[in-house]
This record gives C-alpha cells, sequence and structure tokens, in this order.
C-alpha cells in the first residue's frame, strides 16, 4: 500500500487526510506540536469561523490580497456551498451570521475539531504530535522524512506546515522558491488625544484611507487600548502588508468616523443647528456616535460643551467635522493576534499546479494552506483556501 506522509496537523491536513481513501494508502499525519489543529481551535474567539457566505468564485478571490487569481479555479471546484455540505453530511450544523461570517450552530470550534479528529479515526489515519521534520530528502521515486522521532518513507508529501520560517527553509531546501514573510491582518498602534480613554468605542461603519498608498476601506472600527481595529483596519493592513511592511509601519492614516463626506456631514449639523438652536452642543446627538466620543470629539475641537448650537460659530462647526470625517493619525507600529496570526509570504505560486496543488519542481508533492503566498482578509477565508486546496489534492490523489 502507498504511503502518503502530510506534514502539519492543522486545517488543510485534516481536511485532506478527512478526504483521502483509505483503502488506497496508508497515511500518517505529523505535527510537530502537542495538539494538534490549533488555529482551528482558537479561530473567531474560539467559535471557529469555518468559512464565509460567499458562494460566487469570481467574488470570492476578491477578498484574497495574495492568490486571488490562481484561486479561481480552485473555488470553481470547492467552494463555501461545499464546505458546508461536506459538514452537512457529517452532521454539523452550520449557520450564517449578520457578517456573512459562518460558524458550528455550537458557537465552538471543539465540533469542528472533533468532526475531523472522528474523520481520521475512522480512515484508521496514523497521527503523530511532537513529531518535527527536520528535513526531506528525494530517493528514488520515494521521500525520507526526517524527524526527531526517527525517519518515514513517504510514496506521496503533503506539505500543509502553516508558514513557519523552519518549515520554509526545509520546502525552500527541496528547490521552491519562497516569497519573504511579512505580517497580515494587524491593528494599528496610535497615540492621540481623541483615542485616550475610549477604548472599547465601535463604529457600525468607519471610512480608513492611507493617503501615501491611495488606498481606502470601509467597515467596523474599534477602539483599542493601543489604537485602532476592526475590519476596516484589518482589511487595509491584509491588502498593503507588503507597502507598510516597507515603511516600517510608520504611516499617516485618515478616518473617516460616519462615513460621511465633510459636505453632507455639515448639511446635517446646519439642519440640526435650525431645528435645535436651543439645545447645548453636548446634549445634540446630530451623528451616530456614542456620547462618550461625540463629547471627547468637541474638547479636543476645543469647543465648550454647554454651549447653545445656534451659537457655533462656523469655525468650530468645521473643527468638529474635520475630527469627525478627515481625522489624521499618526501610526507608529503594529499589533498582531498571536494566535490568529495570518502571513503573507511563502511559497512561490508559480511553482504550483492549481488543477491539483502539486509542486511544480517535485514530484508527488503537494502542497497547501498557509505554507503558500496567499493570504485572504479576516471572516473565513483563509480557512476557505485551505479546505479548497486540501480538496483538490486528495480529489488528486483517489484518482491515481
Amino acid at each position: 500500500m502507498k504511503q502518503i506522509i502530510i506534514i502539519g496537523g492543522g486545517a488543510a491536513g485534516f481536511f485532506c487526510a478527512s478526504n483521502l481513501d483509505e483503502t488506497q494508502y496508508k497515511i500518517t499525519i505529523l505535527e510537530q506540536n502537542s495538539d494538534v489543529l490549533q488555529k482551528v481551535k482558537v479561530s473567531g474567539g474560539g467559535r471557529c469561523n469555518v468559512t464565509h457566505a460567499c458562494f460566487d468564485p469570481k467574488e470570492l478571490v476578491q477578498f484574497y490580497p495574495r492568490g486571488n487569481k490562481e484561486l479561481l479555479s480552485v473555488f470553481t471546484k470547492f467552494q463555501p456551498g461545499d464546505t458546508m455540505d461536506w459538514f452537512d453530511q457529517r452532521k454539523v450544523s452550520l449557520k450564517i451570521e449578520n457578517d456573512n461570517r459562518i460558524f458550528p450552530e455550537s458557537n465552538s470550534s471543539q465540533t469542528i475539531i472533533n468532526t475531523f479528529l472522528n474523520e481520521v479515526q475512522q480512515k484508521n489515519v496514523e497521527v503523530k504530535t511532537k513529531c518535527a521534520v527536520k528535513e526531506i530528502v528525494k530517493q528514488d521515486a520515494q521521500y525520507i522524512v526526517k524527524t526527531n522521532s526517527g525517519d518515514f518513507v513517504a510514496d506521496y508529501i503533503i506539505y500543509t506546515t502553516g508558514s513557519s520560517p523552519k518549515s520554509l527553509k526545509i520546502i525552500e531546501n527541496l528547490g521552491h522558491k519562497i516569497v519573504d514573510l511579512v505580517p497580515s491582518l494587524f491593528t494599528f498602534n496610535i497615540k492621540d488625544d481623541v483615542l485616550n480613554d475610549m477604548a472599547g468605542t465601535s463604529f457600525e461603519m468607519a471610512q480608513t484611507s492611507i493617503p501615501k498608498l491611495k488606498k481606502e476601506e470601509s467597515g467596523p472600527l474599534l477602539i483599542t487600548h493601543w489604537g485602532l481595529s476592526g475590519p476596516a483596519i484589518l482589511k487595509i493592513s491584509a491588502w498593503e502588508a507588503i507597502s507598510l511592511a516597507q515603511l516600517k509601519y510608520h504611516f499617516e492614516i485618515e478616518v473617516n468616523f460616519i462615513s460621511m463626506a465633510i459636505q453632507d456631514a455639515e448639511e446635517v449639523f446646519q439642519h440640526f443647528k435650525q431645528n435645535n438652536p436651543k439645545k447645548t452642543i453636548g446634549q445634540s446627538k446630530i451623528f451616530d456616535v456614542t456620547n462618550r466620543f461625540w463629547q471627547k470629539i468637541l474638547n479636543v475641537s476645543k469647543v465648550d460643551l454647554n454651549k447653545q448650537i445656534a451659537n457655533i460659530s462656523g469655525k468650530e462647526m468645521q473643527s468638529i467635522l474635520e475630527n469627525l470625517c478627515r481625522k489624521k493619525f499618526q501610526v507608529t507600529g503594529k499589533s498582531t493576534f498571536k494566535d490568529e496570526f495570518v502571513t503573507a509570504g511563502g511559497v512561490d505560486l508559480k511553482e504550483i499546479n492549481f488543477k491539483n496543488m502539486s509542486s511544480k519542481l517535485l514530484p508527488n508533492f503537494y502542497i497547501a494552506g498557509e505554507v503558500l503566498n496567499i493570504d485572504a482578509v479576516t471572516g473565513g477565508f483563509n480557512f476557505q483556501a485551505c479546505w479548497s486546496e486540501a480538496w483538490l489534492i486528495a480529489q488528486d490523489l483517489n484518482n491515481l
């Protein structure tokens, strides 16, 4: 019986093992940590954001800053609807939330982990933890996988290690080109009076732009203890991951907290002023922001909270609107989610055959998951790439 060695016990590795024909192959998963599926466990705050309710491959690829062209053919063969069917067949109920992210009904990543563990157990897949791969040597038609637990012989290798520098070095030694790793999906460190004591304040829809890079994004925004976060920030960090690394994470960002052009905001303000001339500015909820944030904007704009709205000067109004609609911040660094860390960079995509995720350089060698130079914005997209790539590999091997 032919031997398949899957290196890396994460999302791609387990999904691949779960779809392989165990009557055809002896399958072994090697995982260097003591636990498998660690990213699955912590994803979505421990709820596991399985995938995203976007069922058109052409739309789906728009969420991938790197890999969008290559993934189009992959998603035409296996997309989020197929992922949902796969779990449904295994009696796992999934739900689509308002923002189109998909989670297990149980709200626990353990449901997803148990499904995979159950699948590989039924298929008699051997799972070896604390088994760190040191080197892979090509020997005739096979591979010798050298580990801290001895050597393994493989007829086929499925390489799903994630993007650790060590695992990239191993595959680089086999001849693959590696695109330098840089962080993707991170929050911005900012010190500014507007943000002081405002941690936890959120905005349903804000616009962010980095003028130097001519890049804009919109989405929910969150003020944190160290600066700004939320999808409006994470998306821009993913798309501009390489440029921001080159800027050493020092740059200017402009934020529109109310997603309204300054001229439109001025009209709203004037209208409110005409209808409520006696109200104090501090008690006037003109825009959709929290009272605390509104008062902070007034303080920073040097406007007396007790001043009647009729007495607000044109200059004061402009100052308020500039801080709401065109506030510039100096970013001085980044913070990454250690557990849900995503990187741009990895194995060069030109060296992969996306019909079946096989290496163009190494025979009987498949590569999937974050070890590739593919990454996505937040929302279940990184996992979907893993499921789809792993499924293609399994289909290819099952049909040999």
